[in-house]
């Protein structure tokens, strides 16, 4: 259950006033407000953005604008258009293709060729030339495509099986795809990092491929109705406590066509994670994870014979090691590499060679790595993104590795997305805050000088009438602070009492209160607000970038210590004399929804207006990876399990509570939802129930505009 694949928000931090307009004197201010509608349409409503920043070399770089692609370099303002969308589609029709919609997105091979990709079919463009080849056509049906840019090879699977394109020439990797047997794709769950099935080698002369056999996954139905009669699809669902599937690391040599697995051992059900290519392309690396994931091992093996060489260290933990990253190499070396670790209650860097020897700490504090970002051509510095300044922002930083001495490159508090040079000189430095900066785009020296701003958007919504909003803390029962996010009702009238629409989240991989423009707060969070709402969000303890004691407070006990957090940003609304106490409305979505019937059922008489969305439960019907992590099995854990049960509190529901479920759901399956209903039923309770029957687990399209719209007007019905 990735928070990034769940939710996608936007933030306010500061009252954004609309400009008054007046016809005369005598006439009233028109005010303007956005619609539902305007959320999903509407771009004008959006920051102004510019899109694939991309290096040529050292000092030059391209970005993508209205259609256009841009070249500017870090010693000028000025800036060339290299080509067009326009000129592109002239050179494709041509070549009798169908035309692109819009420019997609780039990668550069030399300073005057780039490739680009639509339907399958791959092109290459010479920028001085003015030419434009199509570079490989392969199948309409490939999926999980994985190009690899010095060799210009494409990975990709049809089916179960996996296949390789080398411009005309196309091999199949794989024979044995079928139901249950799985090549070239994600596996586990997409958890622990993993993003995807395939992994090439540096120079491209191997590619490296999970093989997943899952036919000892129970099938689950999941069913297709527009058809006559409706057709199973069925999927394979590791449940908690039931049987996981097996994975392997096969390692296919493109010179001589043949394929060997890594001898990773048993037993079978354990995770391989963070697949690392040593640059020499001698050797893999993978951090094996057991099914209990409280031991991590960081494991060698040998790509010539497949053989486990050693196991370079281990990561141990009482409640859970989640390994997330891969091993980062330094420039030149197959000797040296930085892992990270929360090993001392924090993400931190440390440096460490092959030999697995005592690692160097090279970062230090109460505050988390997010990513590391690379190295400087001397391998002196490491850069990195992290909220070391501030808990919810993400700022640019260097390390040097001999000193440990921190230099922050991004001077203004924020949330920064940062693209550097190839030799780490410069960087492009995309960011937001909730205070004056809407999106902006500078260009850095990676000493931290400012050599210039590309783009500063201008705020989108300074004529619409918005609630003020503010970020501020509350304090746990364990002195821990909680972020909090607070948007005012537009215009709100002293001495008068407003309901509020409290969005929750709380569970882990997630962080709703952060330091960016709205403050992580998406548009339909501010439409409420313009409809008269007091728009409430916390981040309980058990969500992420808090550190392993903050997030791991919640182990074996989901719901819990989240549910004490959250009561503690109820006790807070009700002391602001603005709030009617009599309607407090609750929504949440997938960890959410959880939490929304947890915090529902179990404070009878709390909130008058609830939706559940997508929610977990019973989490024994949830996967294995995700919910063995946090819950352990239901086996070890019974306890546990019981108390977040939410059947076990049907009983207690005595105000208006709606449920929506997409049919289609395979992350949290609808079984979960249709379960708690026939409880509402043998308890005699009437409950809402909507179904979104095509839908997974996130709404996509009119079926997410219908939902907000959905939610809008049961709050406006009964809260």
């Amino acid at each position: 259950m990735h928070f990034n694949k769940i939710i996608n928000q936007f933030l306010i931090t500061v009252f954004l006033s609309c400009f008054l307009f007046y016809i005369n004197p005598f006439v009233n201010a028109q005010k303007q407000y956005f619609t539902i509608d305007d959320i999903f349409t509407n771009p004008a409503i959006y920051p102004e953005y510019i899109d694939n920043i991309k290096w040529l070399d050292n000092i030059s770089f391209t970005w993508l604008k209205n259609d256009t692609l841009y070249k500017s370099n870090v010693k000028n303002n000025k800036k060339f258009v290299v080509t067009t969308l326009e000129r592109i589609n002239e050179h494709i029709d041509k070549a009798g293709k169908n035309k692109l919609q819009y420019f997609p997105p780039i990668e550069w091979i030399n300073n005057n060729t780039f490739y680009f990709s639509s339907n399958n079919i791959f092109y290459l463009y010479n920028c001085q030339d003015n030419k434009l080849n199509v570079l490989s056509e392969i199948d309409k049906k490939a999926e999980n495509i994985d190009i690899n840019n010095k060799s210009l090879k494409i990975a990709y699977t049809i089916g179960n099986n996996l296949f390789i394109s080398d411009k005309d020439i196309t091999k199949q990797v794989t024979q044995d795809g079928k139901w249950g047997i799985v090549n070239g794709k994600s596996v586990h769950r997409d958890e622990f990092g993993i993003e995807k099935g395939t992994f090439w080698s540096p120079s491209a002369n191997y590619l490296a491929f999970y093989r997943m056999d899952e036919t000892m996954v129970t099938d689950y139905p999941l069913v297709i109705i527009d058809s006559t009669p409706a057709i199973l699809h069925n999927i394979k669902y590791p449940m908690a406590g039931q049987k996981s599937h097996h994975v392997t690391l096969g390692v296919y040599n493109t010179i001589n066509k043949n394929t060997l697995f890594l001898k990773t051992g048993e037993p079978a059900e354990q995770y391989l994670t963070n697949i690392t290519w040593s640059p020499d392309e001698k050797f893999i690396y993978i951090a094996v994870l057991n099914r209990e994931q409280n031991h991590c091992k960081i494991n060698k093996y040998d790509i010539s014979n497949g053989n486990f060489i050693c196991t370079l260290f281990e990561e141990k933990d009482d409640k859970y090691v989640e390994p997330l990253h891969p091993l980062y190499f330094l420039n030149n070396s197959s000797e040296e590499f930085i892992w990270l670790s929360r090993r001392d209650g924090f993400t931190h860097a440390y440096l460490y060679n092959v030999n697995g020897t005592l690692p160097l700490q090279i970062t230090k504090g109460k505050w988390e790595i997010d990513q590391v970002l690379g190295f400087d051509n001397d391998n002196k510095n490491m850069f990195f993104v992290a909220n070391k300044d501030n808990p919810i922002g993400k700022d640019v930083y260097s390390v040097n590795l001999k000193n440990k001495q921190i230099t922050r490159i991004s001077k203004i508090n924020g949330t920064h997305e940062p693209v550097f040079s190839p030799d780490f000189k410069y960087l492009v430095d995309q960011f937001s805050n909730c205070k004056d900066v809407v999106n902006r785009y500078d260009i850095y020296e990676s000493t931290g000088k400012l050599l210039r701003i590309l783009l500063n958007s201008k705020n989108p919504l300074v004529n619409y009438d918005m609630g003020e909003t503010s970020i501020f803390t509350l304090k746990a029962d364990d002195g821990s602070d909680l972020y909090c996010r607070l948007i005012k009702p537009a215009n709100m009238v002293s001495g008068k009492k407003y309901p509020v629409f409290y969005y929750v989240y709380g569970g882990p991989h997630s962080q709703l209160v952060t330091n960016r423009w709205l403050g992580g707060a998406g548009l339909f969070q501010n439409y409420m607000a313009q409809q008269g709402y007091v728009v409430f969000t916390m981040d309980n303890r058990g969500t992420s970038r808090r550190g392993a004691a903050f997030e791991q407070a919640t182990f074996r006990n989901l719901g819990k210590i989240e549910m004490a957090d959250q009561l503690q940003g109820i006790d807070f609304l009700k002391s602001q004399d603005y709030v009617d106490v009599q309607r407090i409305g609750l929504h949440g979505w997938s960890f959410g929804g959880f939490m929304t019937l947890t915090l529902t059922l179990k404070n009878p008489g709390l909130f008058k207006v609830s939706i559940a969305g997508g929610p977990v439960t019973d989490w024994k019907y949830y996967e294995v990876m995700y919910g063995e992590r946090y819950m352990d099995t239901p086996q070890e854990n019974p306890e546990g399990y019981k108390n977040a049960n939410i059947m076990n509190y049907a009983k207690n529901l005595d105000s208006k509570l709606m449920i929506i479920h997409g049919a289609m759901d395979s992350t949290v399956v609808w079984q979960q939802s249709l379960n708690l209903l026939q409880k509402f039923i043998k308890e005699g309770k009437s409950v809402d129930y909507f179904v979104y029957p095509d839908q997974p687990h996130n709404m996509k399209g009119k079926s997410a505009m219908h939902l907000y719209k959905k939610i809008e007007q049961y709050f406006k019905d009964y809260l």
